[in-house]
């Protein structure tokens, strides 16, 4: 299931740069872009507290919004941020115009369901993630909040692959030529399966 959208006001800005993007934030916003739908880019500025917001809140990459540029209201999804790698303070962002009932690319984030009743992770075995996300291909408006992956059967060594997974309808997988690993349970240090004893002679 799709996350909930969300609308967002914004406005055109008049500059671009490096300077007028400083001015931006030191007034308490973000420089962000709309492109995409074959359709010119629009440069915008958006409220930093609401848009930082959305983005810790979850399912910022998954989730569809509406943006109000002047009066005009536009369907988007977030397809990139930027963080200051001093402050982690968000500094900008770009958005992908959809149009309803259109087909977008995103990573989904795993979620693990199961882990008290895994044989293996009784036993002392670790959750590996071989992925955290998956890319698929899905209707704009039908994008899951993530992926549910169930490992209460797994034992140490065993392996959870995509073809696992139930999926909700026109969701696909990008990656299509194999059957790819999303999580394993791997033994713990110095762990040794054992054997069965060997049959006594007559």
């Amino acid at each position: 299931m799709s996350r909930q959208t969300y609308e967002l006001e914004a406005s055109v800005r008049d500059r671009v740069g490096k300077g007028a993007a400083r001015s931006l934030r030191r007034q308490g916003q973000v420089p962000a872009v709309i492109y995409g739908d074959k359709k010119p880019p629009i440069a915008i500025a958006v409220n930093f507290r609401e848009a930082d917001k959305r983005l810790r809140g979850g399912g910022f990459m998954t989730t569809v919004a509406t943006i109000n540029v002047a009066g005009e209201k536009i369907l988007v999804i977030p397809k990139d941020y930027h963080l200051d790698p001093v402050k982690d303070q968000l500094t900008h962002l770009d958005f992908l115009r959809v149009g309803a009932g259109s087909t977008v690319t995103v990573f989904v984030p795993v979620k693990v369901v199961g882990t008290e009743k895994s044989p293996g992770i009784k036993r002392g075995g670790a959750l590996n993630y071989v992925r955290h996300e998956i890319e698929f291909e899905c209707r704009a408006d039908s994008i899951p909040e993530n992926v549910e992956c169930d490992v209460s059967a797994l034992d140490i060594n065993d392996s959870l692959h995509i073809s696992a997974i139930k999926l909700p309808e026109g969701v696909t997988p990008v990656i299509q030529e194999r059957d790819f690993t999303i999580l394993t349970i791997a033994p713990p240090a110095g762990f040794n399966e054992p054997t069965e004893a060997a049959t006594p002679a007559a």
